[in-house]
């Protein structure tokens, strides 16, 4: 039987990794001048619980870290987090 910490802890792997692969993305295609994926959504990634892989991805590909609101959001969003589950869990 597969518990609730299980699905959450998968829930958790898999929004990380997309938040990482999508910062990637977004960056391979500023370079080549395509469509691109909305700040919107890479914040929502964030969000929703991917935001160590958002920023993981953020600095490892050095996507967005010129934009102020990136820089300071996607560690207040980690640290919010955080500090939630601080609270729920203990």
């Amino acid at each position: 039987m597969i518990t609730l910490q299980t699905v959450i802890l998968i829930y958790l792997i898999l929004l990380n990794l997309t938040g990482f692969s999508i910062m990637g993305i977004d960056k391979r295609r500023a370079r080549k001048h395509i469509w691109r994926i909305s700040e919107r959504a890479l914040f929502l990634t964030a969000v929703l619980g991917g935001s160590v892989g958002t920023l993981a991805g953020m600095y490892t590909f050095r996507h967005k870290t010129k934009h102020w609101y990136f820089v300071i959001g996607m560690p207040l969003i980690l640290t919010l987090q955080v500090g939630i589950a601080v609270y729920v869990l203990f």
